[in-house]
Protein backbone atom coordinates (compact mmCIF):
# COMPACT_ATOMS: atom_id res chain seq x y z
CA UNK A 1 0.00 0.00 0.00
CA UNK A 2 2.93 2.28 0.91
CA UNK A 3 4.38 1.78 -2.88
CA UNK A 4 1.29 2.45 -4.19
CA UNK A 5 1.03 5.81 -2.30
CA UNK A 6 4.69 6.59 -3.25
CA UNK A 7 3.96 5.72 -6.96
CA UNK A 8 0.67 7.66 -7.77
CA UNK A 9 2.31 10.73 -5.53
CA UNK A 10 5.14 10.49 -7.99
CA UNK A 11 3.78 10.34 -10.82
CA UNK A 12 1.31 13.49 -9.61
CA UNK A 13 4.46 15.32 -8.69
CA UNK A 14 5.63 14.82 -12.40
CA UNK A 15 2.33 16.12 -13.69
CA UNK A 16 2.78 18.96 -12.49
CA UNK A 17 6.47 19.51 -12.70
CA UNK A 18 6.15 19.31 -16.10
CA UNK A 19 2.35 20.70 -16.47
CA UNK A 20 4.12 24.29 -14.51
CA UNK A 21 8.03 23.98 -16.90
CA UNK A 22 5.05 23.62 -19.68
CA UNK A 23 3.29 26.94 -18.81
CA UNK A 24 6.63 28.76 -17.84
CA UNK A 25 7.76 27.87 -21.39
CA UNK A 26 4.46 29.03 -23.21
CA UNK A 27 3.96 32.41 -21.05
CA UNK A 28 7.77 33.54 -21.09
CA UNK A 29 10.28 31.62 -22.70
CA UNK A 30 7.99 31.39 -26.11
CA UNK A 31 7.10 35.04 -25.84
CA UNK A 32 10.55 36.57 -25.72
CA UNK A 33 13.71 36.66 -28.07
CA UNK A 34 16.64 35.54 -25.67
CA UNK A 35 16.94 34.70 -21.88
CA UNK A 36 16.70 37.93 -19.58
CA UNK A 37 14.66 39.53 -16.98
CA UNK A 38 11.38 38.53 -18.52
CA UNK A 39 12.07 34.49 -18.40
CA UNK A 40 13.89 34.72 -14.94
CA UNK A 41 10.92 36.73 -13.40
CA UNK A 42 8.78 33.91 -15.11
CA UNK A 43 10.19 31.79 -12.99
CA UNK A 44 10.18 33.37 -9.84
CA UNK A 45 6.30 34.23 -9.97
CA UNK A 46 5.67 30.27 -10.86
CA UNK A 47 8.05 28.84 -8.13
CA UNK A 48 6.96 31.54 -5.68
CA UNK A 49 3.74 31.10 -6.03
CA UNK A 50 3.28 27.28 -5.38
CA UNK A 51 5.85 28.11 -2.45
CA UNK A 52 3.40 30.55 -1.24
CA UNK A 53 1.02 28.04 -1.89
CA UNK A 54 2.71 24.60 0.15
CA UNK A 55 3.65 26.71 2.81
CA UNK A 56 -0.33 28.32 3.17
CA UNK A 57 -1.56 24.36 3.57
CA UNK A 58 1.28 23.57 5.84
CA UNK A 59 0.84 26.45 8.22
CA UNK A 60 -3.08 25.66 7.94
CA UNK A 61 -2.37 21.94 8.78
CA UNK A 62 0.28 22.50 11.62
CA UNK A 63 -1.44 25.19 13.64
CA UNK A 64 1.02 28.13 12.73
CA UNK A 65 0.01 31.18 14.09
CA UNK A 66 -2.88 32.93 13.02
CA UNK A 67 -1.09 35.99 11.55
CA UNK A 68 1.38 33.28 9.41
CA UNK A 69 -1.63 31.73 8.31
CA UNK A 70 -3.31 34.69 6.56
CA UNK A 71 0.02 36.09 5.20
CA UNK A 72 0.54 32.79 3.09
CA UNK A 73 -3.10 32.14 2.33
CA UNK A 74 -4.08 34.96 0.13
CA UNK A 75 -1.60 34.89 -1.74
CA UNK A 76 -0.94 31.16 -1.75
CA UNK A 77 -4.99 30.57 -2.74
CA UNK A 78 -5.59 32.68 -4.94
CA UNK A 79 -2.40 31.21 -7.10
CA UNK A 80 -3.90 27.53 -6.86
CA UNK A 81 -6.37 29.02 -8.64
CA UNK A 82 -5.04 31.17 -11.29
CA UNK A 83 -2.28 28.49 -11.98
CA UNK A 84 -4.96 26.21 -12.61
CA UNK A 85 -6.78 28.37 -15.14
CA UNK A 86 -3.59 29.74 -16.79
CA UNK A 87 -2.59 25.95 -17.29
CA UNK A 88 -5.89 25.34 -18.98
CA UNK A 89 -5.55 28.48 -21.16
CA UNK A 90 -2.00 27.51 -22.33
CA UNK A 91 -3.62 23.96 -23.17
CA UNK A 92 -6.38 25.75 -25.04
CA UNK A 93 -3.67 27.48 -26.84
CA UNK A 94 -2.11 24.11 -28.02
CA UNK A 95 -5.18 24.01 -29.81
CA UNK A 96 -5.21 27.38 -31.47
CA UNK A 97 -1.63 28.01 -32.24
CA UNK A 98 -1.36 25.67 -35.23
CA UNK A 99 -4.39 27.38 -36.84
CA UNK A 100 -3.28 30.74 -36.07
CA UNK A 101 -0.12 30.17 -37.62
CA UNK A 102 -1.69 28.21 -40.69
CA UNK A 103 -3.79 31.68 -41.08
CA UNK A 104 -1.02 34.06 -40.95
CA UNK A 105 1.02 31.93 -43.61
CA UNK A 106 -1.91 32.00 -46.11
CA UNK A 107 -2.32 35.76 -45.63
CA UNK A 108 2.23 35.88 -46.35
CA UNK A 109 1.39 33.71 -49.40
CA UNK A 110 -1.20 36.03 -50.36
CA UNK A 111 0.25 38.95 -50.04
CA UNK A 112 3.60 37.36 -52.10
CA UNK A 113 1.31 36.51 -54.55
CA UNK A 114 0.17 40.18 -55.93
CA UNK A 115 2.03 41.36 -58.42
CA UNK A 116 3.25 44.97 -57.49
CA UNK A 117 2.31 47.34 -60.10
CA UNK A 118 4.64 48.49 -62.97
CA UNK A 119 5.66 51.78 -62.65
CA UNK A 120 4.92 54.01 -65.48
CA UNK A 121 7.55 55.34 -67.95
CA UNK A 122 9.51 58.63 -67.77
CA UNK A 123 9.04 60.92 -70.36
CA UNK A 124 12.33 61.07 -72.28
CA UNK A 125 13.30 64.64 -72.83
CA UNK A 126 14.20 65.43 -76.54
CA UNK A 127 18.10 66.52 -76.08
CA UNK A 128 20.40 68.30 -79.01
CA UNK A 129 22.60 66.36 -81.24
CA UNK A 130 25.24 64.73 -79.20
CA UNK A 131 26.71 62.09 -77.92
CA UNK A 132 24.25 60.70 -74.87
CA UNK A 133 25.30 60.60 -71.45
CA UNK A 134 25.05 57.76 -69.06
CA UNK A 135 22.22 57.79 -66.63
CA UNK A 136 23.25 58.52 -63.22
CA UNK A 137 23.30 55.36 -60.92
CA UNK A 138 20.33 55.04 -59.00
CA UNK A 139 20.27 55.30 -55.29
CA UNK A 140 16.96 53.68 -54.74
CA UNK A 141 17.31 50.12 -56.01
CA UNK A 142 17.74 47.01 -53.18
CA UNK A 143 20.13 44.67 -53.41
CA UNK A 144 19.58 41.24 -54.41
CA UNK A 145 20.35 40.02 -50.37
CA UNK A 146 17.92 42.49 -49.38
CA UNK A 147 14.98 41.30 -50.84
CA UNK A 148 11.74 40.21 -48.67
CA UNK A 149 12.05 37.00 -47.40
CA UNK A 150 10.37 33.46 -47.92
CA UNK A 151 7.15 33.78 -46.24
CA UNK A 152 5.80 37.41 -46.58
CA UNK A 153 6.62 39.97 -44.85
CA UNK A 154 6.32 38.15 -41.57
CA UNK A 155 9.22 36.19 -41.36
CA UNK A 156 9.15 32.64 -40.04
CA UNK A 157 11.04 33.19 -36.18
CA UNK A 158 8.90 36.55 -36.03
CA UNK A 159 5.78 34.70 -36.80
CA UNK A 160 6.10 32.04 -34.37
CA UNK A 161 6.88 34.99 -31.93
CA UNK A 162 3.32 36.64 -32.48
CA UNK A 163 1.48 33.63 -32.45
CA UNK A 164 2.96 32.99 -28.68
CA UNK A 165 2.66 36.51 -28.15
CA UNK A 166 -1.43 36.72 -28.93
CA UNK A 167 -1.82 33.10 -27.23
CA UNK A 168 -0.21 33.70 -24.06
CA UNK A 169 -1.66 37.06 -23.40
CA UNK A 170 -4.83 35.57 -24.27
CA UNK A 171 -4.84 32.91 -21.60
CA UNK A 172 -3.25 34.99 -19.04
CA UNK A 173 -5.93 38.13 -18.99
CA UNK A 174 -8.51 34.80 -19.30
CA UNK A 175 -7.42 33.27 -16.26
CA UNK A 176 -7.02 36.64 -14.43
CA UNK A 177 -10.53 37.49 -15.31
CA UNK A 178 -12.02 34.42 -14.46
CA UNK A 179 -10.25 34.31 -11.17
CA UNK A 180 -11.06 37.77 -10.52
CA UNK A 181 -14.76 37.66 -11.00
CA UNK A 182 -14.78 34.04 -9.17
CA UNK A 183 -13.18 35.54 -6.00
CA UNK A 184 -15.08 38.64 -6.04
CA UNK A 185 -18.26 36.34 -6.40
CA UNK A 186 -17.38 34.70 -3.08
CA UNK A 187 -16.47 37.73 -1.16
CA UNK A 188 -19.27 39.80 -1.79
CA UNK A 189 -21.16 36.87 -0.31
CA UNK A 190 -23.78 33.92 -1.10
CA UNK A 191 -26.82 34.22 -3.19
CA UNK A 192 -30.04 32.78 -2.00
CA UNK A 193 -32.12 29.88 -3.36
CA UNK A 194 -35.47 29.04 -2.73
CA UNK A 195 -36.36 25.49 -3.50
CA UNK A 196 -39.92 24.09 -2.18
CA UNK A 197 -39.87 20.17 -1.18
CA UNK A 198 -42.93 18.47 -0.94
CA UNK A 199 -43.43 15.88 1.80
CA UNK A 200 -45.92 13.21 1.95
CA UNK A 201 -45.83 13.16 5.80
CA UNK A 202 -45.92 16.61 6.58
CA UNK A 203 -49.19 17.73 7.99
CA UNK A 204 -50.91 20.75 5.96
CA UNK A 205 -50.09 23.09 9.38
CA UNK A 206 -46.81 22.83 8.14
CA UNK A 207 -47.33 23.89 4.46
CA UNK A 208 -44.96 26.38 3.93
CA UNK A 209 -42.51 25.72 6.56
CA UNK A 210 -39.13 27.84 5.86
CA UNK A 211 -35.39 26.17 6.72
CA UNK A 212 -32.00 28.08 5.72
CA UNK A 213 -29.45 25.73 5.01
CA UNK A 214 -26.26 27.15 5.41
CA UNK A 215 -22.99 24.66 4.43
CA UNK A 216 -19.76 24.76 3.74
CA UNK A 217 -18.94 28.64 5.10
CA UNK A 218 -15.37 27.81 6.33
CA UNK A 219 -14.25 30.51 8.10
CA UNK A 220 -10.37 30.16 8.06
CA UNK A 221 -7.42 32.81 7.32
CA UNK A 222 -9.05 34.01 4.57
CA UNK A 223 -12.74 34.30 4.79
CA UNK A 224 -13.28 35.63 8.64
CA UNK A 225 -15.72 37.78 10.38
CA UNK A 226 -17.01 39.92 8.26
CA UNK A 227 -17.73 37.45 5.94
CA UNK A 228 -19.40 35.43 8.62
CA UNK A 229 -21.37 38.78 9.56
CA UNK A 230 -22.69 38.57 5.67
CA UNK A 231 -24.00 35.08 6.04
CA UNK A 232 -25.67 35.72 9.29
CA UNK A 233 -27.52 39.00 7.49
CA UNK A 234 -28.68 36.81 4.76
CA UNK A 235 -30.09 34.52 6.81
CA UNK A 236 -31.67 36.06 8.78
CA UNK A 237 -33.25 38.18 6.21
CA UNK A 238 -35.45 35.35 5.07
CA UNK A 239 -36.72 35.31 8.22
CA UNK A 240 -36.72 31.26 7.97
CA UNK A 241 -38.58 29.05 10.62
CA UNK A 242 -35.82 26.68 11.55
CA UNK A 243 -31.87 27.24 10.54
CA UNK A 244 -29.50 24.08 9.56
CA UNK A 245 -25.64 24.63 9.60
CA UNK A 246 -24.61 21.02 7.72
CA UNK A 247 -21.11 21.16 8.31
CA UNK A 248 -17.37 22.93 7.18
CA UNK A 249 -18.24 25.79 9.42
CA UNK A 250 -14.64 26.30 9.86
CA UNK A 251 -10.76 25.66 8.78
CA UNK A 252 -8.82 26.33 12.38
CA UNK A 253 -9.17 26.29 16.15
CA UNK A 254 -11.37 28.11 18.44
CA UNK A 255 -8.75 30.25 20.04
CA UNK A 256 -7.82 31.36 16.40
CA UNK A 257 -11.19 31.69 14.76
CA UNK A 258 -13.69 32.57 17.92
CA UNK A 259 -13.92 36.04 16.92
CA UNK A 260 -14.30 34.79 13.38
CA UNK A 261 -17.66 32.69 14.46
CA UNK A 262 -18.79 35.33 16.96
CA UNK A 263 -21.50 36.90 14.57
CA UNK A 264 -23.25 33.09 14.81
CA UNK A 265 -24.81 34.41 17.94
CA UNK A 266 -26.92 36.78 15.99
CA UNK A 267 -29.22 34.16 14.14
CA UNK A 268 -32.71 34.21 14.50
CA UNK A 269 -35.26 31.93 14.03
CA UNK A 270 -38.80 30.66 15.42
CA UNK A 271 -37.48 27.31 16.06
CA UNK A 272 -33.94 27.95 16.56
CA UNK A 273 -30.66 27.50 14.90
CA UNK A 274 -29.10 23.50 14.63
CA UNK A 275 -25.86 22.36 13.97
CA UNK A 276 -23.99 19.10 12.59
CA UNK A 277 -20.49 18.74 12.06
CA UNK A 278 -18.27 18.45 8.54
CA UNK A 279 -14.95 16.55 8.05
CA UNK A 280 -13.44 20.00 8.57
CA UNK A 281 -14.67 20.38 12.01
CA UNK A 282 -12.12 16.92 12.42
CA UNK A 283 -9.33 18.98 11.19
CA UNK A 284 -10.00 21.76 13.24
CA UNK A 285 -10.80 19.79 17.21
CA UNK A 286 -14.50 18.99 16.86
CA UNK A 287 -15.44 18.57 20.47
CA UNK A 288 -14.61 22.01 21.08
CA UNK A 289 -16.02 23.40 18.05
CA UNK A 290 -19.30 21.40 19.40
CA UNK A 291 -18.76 23.36 22.79
CA UNK A 292 -18.35 26.79 21.10
CA UNK A 293 -21.49 26.71 18.38
CA UNK A 294 -23.71 25.58 21.59
CA UNK A 295 -22.32 28.94 23.92
CA UNK A 296 -23.05 30.95 20.65
CA UNK A 297 -26.86 29.58 20.75
CA UNK A 298 -26.82 26.86 18.06
CA UNK A 299 -27.66 23.28 19.08
CA UNK A 300 -25.71 20.85 18.10
CA UNK A 301 -27.07 17.18 16.85
CA UNK A 302 -24.84 14.90 17.56
CA UNK A 303 -26.12 11.65 16.56
CA UNK A 304 -29.28 12.99 18.23
CA UNK A 305 -33.32 14.16 17.09
CA UNK A 306 -35.78 16.57 18.31
CA UNK A 307 -39.10 16.83 17.85
CA UNK A 308 -40.38 19.48 16.62
CA UNK A 309 -44.40 20.28 15.86
CA UNK A 310 -44.66 18.93 12.88
CA UNK A 311 -41.90 16.55 11.92
CA UNK A 312 -38.92 15.05 13.34
CA UNK A 313 -35.56 16.74 13.26
CA UNK A 314 -32.14 14.55 13.14
CA UNK A 315 -28.75 14.86 12.66
CA UNK A 316 -25.85 12.87 12.72
CA UNK A 317 -21.81 13.31 12.64
CA UNK A 318 -19.77 13.25 9.49
CA UNK A 319 -17.84 10.29 8.59
CA UNK A 320 -14.30 12.01 9.26
CA UNK A 321 -15.53 11.39 12.94
CA UNK A 322 -14.97 7.90 12.47
CA UNK A 323 -11.27 8.15 13.38
CA UNK A 324 -11.85 9.81 16.90
CA UNK A 325 -14.82 7.10 17.56
CA UNK A 326 -17.14 9.99 17.14
CA UNK A 327 -18.57 8.64 13.95
CA UNK A 328 -22.28 8.55 12.74
CA UNK A 329 -24.63 6.29 14.10
CA UNK A 330 -28.19 6.59 12.20
CA UNK A 331 -29.52 3.93 14.64
CA UNK A 332 -29.17 6.34 17.56
CA UNK A 333 -30.45 9.15 15.83
CA UNK A 334 -33.33 7.47 14.40
CA UNK A 335 -34.06 4.27 15.23
CA UNK A 336 -36.61 4.65 17.87
CA UNK A 337 -38.72 7.34 15.74
CA UNK A 338 -42.18 7.36 15.00
CA UNK A 339 -42.08 6.94 11.39
CA UNK A 340 -45.12 8.12 10.38
CA UNK A 341 -43.83 11.73 11.08
CA UNK A 342 -41.84 13.12 8.32
CA UNK A 343 -38.22 13.48 9.34
CA UNK A 344 -35.67 15.96 8.27
CA UNK A 345 -31.77 14.67 8.55
CA UNK A 346 -29.06 17.02 8.46
CA UNK A 347 -25.88 15.14 7.40
CA UNK A 348 -22.34 17.21 5.63
CA UNK A 349 -22.03 14.27 3.15
CA UNK A 350 -24.59 13.48 0.57
CA UNK A 351 -23.11 9.82 0.51
CA UNK A 352 -25.21 9.27 3.65
CA UNK A 353 -28.09 9.06 1.77
CA UNK A 354 -28.16 5.77 1.45
CA UNK A 355 -28.16 5.25 5.34
CA UNK A 356 -31.23 7.75 5.38
CA UNK A 357 -33.19 5.88 2.99
CA UNK A 358 -32.92 2.59 5.28
CA UNK A 359 -33.97 4.76 8.13
CA UNK A 360 -37.34 5.98 6.10
CA UNK A 361 -35.65 9.45 6.31
CA UNK A 362 -37.89 12.06 3.88
CA UNK A 363 -35.14 14.99 3.55
CA UNK A 364 -31.82 14.99 3.72
CA UNK A 365 -29.61 18.37 3.69
CA UNK A 366 -26.20 18.34 2.90
CA UNK A 367 -23.21 20.13 1.20
CA UNK A 368 -19.81 19.38 1.58
CA UNK A 369 -19.43 19.36 -2.40
CA UNK A 370 -19.41 23.15 -3.24
CA UNK A 371 -20.45 22.32 -6.43
CA UNK A 372 -17.64 21.95 -7.39
CA UNK A 373 -16.38 25.22 -6.43
CA UNK A 374 -13.80 25.62 -9.40
CA UNK A 375 -14.96 24.16 -12.99
CA UNK A 376 -13.95 21.56 -13.86
CA UNK A 377 -13.94 20.36 -10.33
CA UNK A 378 -17.16 19.43 -11.21
CA UNK A 379 -16.59 16.76 -12.80
CA UNK A 380 -14.43 15.13 -10.02
CA UNK A 381 -16.86 16.29 -7.66
CA UNK A 382 -19.81 14.64 -9.43
CA UNK A 383 -17.82 11.33 -9.58
CA UNK A 384 -17.27 11.39 -5.87
CA UNK A 385 -20.91 12.59 -4.98
CA UNK A 386 -24.41 10.44 -5.70
CA UNK A 387 -25.80 14.24 -6.37
CA UNK A 388 -23.22 17.23 -6.64
CA UNK A 389 -26.03 20.03 -6.00
CA UNK A 390 -29.54 20.48 -5.82
CA UNK A 391 -33.01 18.21 -5.23
CA UNK A 392 -32.86 14.87 -6.35
CA UNK A 393 -35.30 11.20 -4.81
CA UNK A 394 -33.46 8.54 -4.04
CA UNK A 395 -36.55 5.95 -3.42
CA UNK A 396 -39.11 7.33 -1.30
CA UNK A 397 -36.39 10.00 0.12
CA UNK A 398 -35.21 13.41 -1.10
CA UNK A 399 -31.82 14.87 -0.89
CA UNK A 400 -31.24 18.44 -1.21
CA UNK A 401 -27.46 19.23 -1.43
CA UNK A 402 -26.38 23.16 -1.20
CA UNK A 403 -23.23 24.39 -2.73
CA UNK A 404 -22.39 26.02 0.15
CA UNK A 405 -21.69 29.49 1.17
CA UNK A 406 -18.20 30.04 1.39
CA UNK A 407 -15.06 28.47 -0.38
CA UNK A 408 -12.09 26.11 0.52
CA UNK A 409 -8.57 27.00 -0.10
CA UNK A 410 -8.85 29.54 -3.10
CA UNK A 411 -11.60 32.03 -2.11
CA UNK A 412 -13.28 31.77 -5.09
CA UNK A 413 -16.07 30.00 -7.21
CA UNK A 414 -16.03 29.33 -11.04
CA UNK A 415 -19.43 27.92 -12.27
CA UNK A 416 -20.94 27.51 -9.17
CA UNK A 417 -22.06 29.95 -7.44
CA UNK A 418 -22.23 30.22 -3.45
CA UNK A 419 -25.67 30.14 -1.80
CA UNK A 420 -27.80 29.55 1.29
CA UNK A 421 -31.30 27.83 0.00
CA UNK A 422 -34.22 28.38 1.74
CA UNK A 423 -36.05 24.85 1.90
CA UNK A 424 -39.75 25.63 1.82
CA UNK A 425 -41.56 22.43 2.81
CA UNK A 426 -45.08 21.76 1.02
CA UNK A 427 -48.02 19.03 2.47
CA UNK A 428 -49.30 17.27 0.00
CA UNK A 429 -52.73 17.79 2.20
CA UNK A 430 -52.43 21.73 1.14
Amino acid sequence: MVIVFALVALLVLSVVVVGNWWMWRRLFRDTTRAPGLVRRAGVVVIAGGWALTIGGLVAERTGAPFWLQQVLAWPGFLWLALAMYLMLGVLAGELVRPLLRRRLERRARAAEAVPAPEPEPEPVPVAAAGPAEPPPPSTTDTPADAATPPGGPLATPTRRLFVSRVIAGTAAAAAVGTVGYGTYGVLRGPKVKRVTVPLAKLPRAAHGYRIAVVSDVHLGPVLGRGFAQKVVDTINGTQPDLIAVVGDLVDGSVKDLGPAAAPLAGLRARHGAYFVTGNHEYFSGAEQWVEEVRRLGLRPLENARTELPHFDLAGVNDIAGESEGQGPDFARALGDRDRSRACVLLAHQPVQIHDAVDHGVDLQLSGHTHGGQLWPGNLVAGLANPTLAGLERYGDTQLYVSRGAGAWGPPTRVGAESDITVIELASRQA
